[in-house]
């Protein structure tokens, strides 16, 4: 990430601009990871915008999703996926996304965001003009002297910081030291491929679902969840667009609990071993999930190992759901559709039952079925 310095001058100069009381647009919260912001529309209808600062930002713009599912919100962030330069800038990002708003909602612009521009063409993407005044302020008068200032503020930023992506909290604290040597290891070693394939022009999937999943992941490898062993992360051949997840803890007190102590004693396998696929259009649309093992009855899993939650359908979801959420989300749906596990189940279904191909044709039979008849909140065990 580019100077971390001069993004918190952006994120300063964004809440002192749009602060909560703004009548049409409020920055919620912010930080160098996330921002979340507030869209007043008419009749005061409000609409919550998300946006994630990745790695690779300024190069490539924050990730941004909303909450709402309507067309004139959707349209307005998905213009922001497709910016460059200075215009990935968040200030730039945000004044881009505001006049695109109220222009699909019909509303006046509001003055301010007049504000949100570089009063020097000129400066380049590793510099952030949004500092400048106060910097002036400061007796900084010359291009020359602003230079220097944020060469003085790079030079705080350690080199583990530009190596690894590495983020400092408000308390100058490492973020990643939250994070485990093997995980720093991961996403870096996922940054360096990722520029290894842009070099080769071999990209997969999209640039706004890659920063995603990446985000995904270094909150996943910092959540307590993950931490304490309730599941457990692997990449299927370094993509970040598979993942498998072993669930080796759900409710103690659940007979599932009990079966998955059962089946590491019988076959020394202690968890629910879960296989996601995201597509490039992710967070946009949801991932798809499957059990691949131990075969399961109840708990809403489908024949082929596919899972009954409106969650997992294009209706059900939404883009502000992350990762840990689902897969939180599936332990608790197994543990309430009172799922157990198969032991000596017969050999042709302990081979044959669970696949991808199976698992995509029930779900896909399973939407058809709910898009006519509705979902049931919690859904029929039977999905």
């Amino acid at each position: 990430m580019a100077c971390l310095h001069t993004l918190k001058q952006e994120i300063r100069t964004l809440e002192q601009i749009f602060p909560k009381n703004h009548d049409r647009f409020q920055i919620v919260s912010a930080s160098v990871d996330e921002l979340s912001c507030r869209f007043i529309g008419k009749n005061g209808k409000k609409y919550e915008i998300h946006a994630n600062i990745t790695e690779t930002y300024p190069s490539v713009p924050p990730v941004w999703f909303a909450d709402s599912e309507e067309t004139s919100i959707t349209n307005a962030v998905q213009i922001l996926s497709n910016t460059e330069g200075l215009d990935n800038h968040v200030l730039h990002q945000v004044a881009i996304l505001l006049r695109e708003l109220c222009r699909l909602h019909a509303v006046p612009e509001p003055p301010d965001v007049a504000k949100l521009t570089f009063p020097n063409p000129q400066i380049t993407n590793s510099r952030l003009s949004s500092g400048m005044e106060q910097m002036e302020d400061e007796g900084l008068d010359s291009e020359q002297d602003a230079e220097m200032a944020d060469s003085d503020a790079e030079a705080d930023d350690s080199d583990a910081e530009e190596d690894l992506g590495m983020e400092m909290d408000d308390g100058g604290r490492a973020k990643n030291e939250e994070m485990g040597v093997e995980h720093l290891a991961t996403l870096e070693r996922l940054r360096q491929n990722q520029r290894k394939d842009y070099l080769k022009g071999s990209v997969s999937g999209s640039v706004q679902a890659t920063d995603r999943l990446m985000k995904e992941l270094r909150d996943i490898f910092r959540s307590e969840s993950f931490k304490s062993k309730m599941y457990e992360i692997e990449l299927v051949n370094e993509s970040l667009y598979e993942w498998n997840v072993r669930l080796m803890s759900v409710d103690p007190d659940s007979p599932l609990s009990h079966d998955l102590a059962l089946l590491k004693e019988k076959e020394g396998k202690d968890a629910i071993l879960l296989n996601m696929l995201f597509k490039d259009t992710y967070p946009f649309e949801p991932p798809f999930v499957r059990v691949v093992h131990p075969i399961i009855s109840g708990g809403y899993v489908l024949v082929g190992g596919a899972i009954c939650m409106e969650l997992l359908t294009k209706q059900g979801w939404s883009s502000a759901y992350t990762v840990e959420a689902v897969i939180m989300q599936i332990s608790a749906t197994l543990v309430k559709g009172k799922a157990r596990i198969q032991f000596g189940a017969p050999k042709v279904c302990s081979q044959g039952q669970y696949s991808l191909a199976r698992a995509q044709q029930s779900f896909k039979s399973l939407v058809q079925i709910h898009e006519k008849n509705g979902w049931f909140t919690p859904p029929k065990e039977d999905g």
